[in-house]
C-alpha cells in the first residue's frame, strides 16, 4: 500500500464500532496525530490501544502549527490528522494546512470514514440526489432567511446546536409555516432519532423533550412552484425562441438555481 506524508483520518461520531481498519492502522503507524482536543483523542487511542503522539492543532492555533508540521513532514516524519469526531476539514480545522502542504509538494490523503451529513441523509428519502450543505447558520435571523431564500429550491442540511434548535425551527415557521424538516441528533449513539415533521410539529416536539446531542437538521426544498411564476418573462421568450420544454428547464435550472424538475412539471401544467 502506498505511503504518504499526511493522512486525513475521520473518527467515529458516536459508536467507536465505526473506525476502520485502516484508520487504526494509520494511526499506529503515523509519528504524530494532529487533533482538536487531545482528551477526546486519547479516549479513542486508549480503547484501541495506541500509543502514537498527539499535538493539538485547532482554530486557534491553526496558522502557527502549519510551520511546524511542514518541518517535521521534510525531517521524515509521518503525520495524521484527526478532528473530535467525524471528517477533518468538515467544520473543523484543517483546510489551511491542507493547502499550505499541497504548495510544498507534500504527499496528502484523505481516508474515509464516519460523517454526520452522510449518516443523516442516507435515512432521509428524498426525490433528487441535490443537496446544499452550509456548516452552521449565520447568527441573524435576516442572514438566515437570505441563506433560506438562497435555497429554496434545494434540499438544505447544517449543523445545529442543542440550545438553539428551538429558536431556529421558529425561524423556519415564520419563514415557510408549510415545509417540512428533518432533524437527526445522537446519531450512531443509543438514543439516536431521526425524525421528520412539518415545522410546528417538530417544534411541539421539541418543545417537551430535552435536547442533546449533536443536531443535524434539514429544510426540505419548497413543493410549491410559486416562485417559477417570477421566470415567466423569460420563459416565454425561450418559448418564442423554440426551445423545448426540457431545454427550458436545464437553461433556468443552470443560470438561476432553480430545480429542473420543478420548472419542467411547472411548464406541463401551464400548457
Amino acid at each position: 500500500m502506498r505511503e504518504f506524508d499526511f493522512y486525513i483520518v475521520p473518527t467515529p461520531i458516536g459508536n467507536l464500532g465505526d473506525i476502520t481498519n485502516r484508520a487504526i492502522d494509520v494511526l499506529k503507524s503515523v509519528d504524530i496525530i494532529a487533533c482538536e482536543d487531545s482528551r477526546n483523542t486519547q479516549k479513542l487511542l486508549n480503547h484501541f490501544s495506541i500509543g502514537t503522539k498527539c499535538i493539538s492543532y485547532h482554530k486557534f492555533n491553526e496558522k502557527e502549527r502549519v510551520s511546524q508540521f511542514i518541518k517535521l513532514i521534510k525531517e521524515g516524519k509521518k503525520i495524521a490528522l484527526v478532528s473530535d469526531a467525524g471528517t477533518p476539514l468538515f467544520c473543523d480545522p484543517g483546510a489551511i494546512l491542507v493547502e499550505e502542504l499541497k504548495k510544498e509538494d507534500i504527499s496528502v490523503t484523505a481516508l474515509p470514514g464516519a460523517n454526520a451529513v452522510i449518516t443523516f441523509i442516507s435515512q432521509i428519502p428524498r426525490d433528487s440526489e441535490e443537496f446544499a450543505f452550509v456548516g452552521f447558520l449565520p447568527k441573524s435571523k435576516n442572514q438566515i432567511i437570505e441563506l433560506f431564500e438562497k435555497y429554496k429550491t434545494t434540499d438544505l442540511i447544517f449543523y445545529e446546536s442543542p440550545n438553539r434548535l428551538l429558536e431556529t425551527l421558529k425561524v423556519i415557521k415564520d419563514y415557510d409555516s408549510d415545509r417540512t424538516v428533518s432533524v437527526g441528533r445522537e446519531l450512531t449513539k443509543i438514543f439516536e432519532e431521526v425524525i421528520t415533521k412539518k415545522t410546528e410539529n417538530m417544534l411541539e416536539h421539541f418543545s417537551q423533550t430535552g435536547i442533546k446531542g449533536e443536531i443535524v437538521v434539514m429544510l426540505h426544498k419548497s413543493t410549491s412552484s410559486d416562485h417559477i411564476k417570477n421566470y415567466e418573462d423569460k420563459i416565454r421568450k425561450l418559448k418564442n425562441k423554440k426551445y423545448s420544454d426540457k431545454d427550458i428547464s436545464v437553461i433556468l435550472s443552470t443560470i438561476y438555481n432553480i430545480n429542473k424538475n420543478e420548472v419542467y412539471g411547472y411548464l406541463q401544467k401551464t400548457k
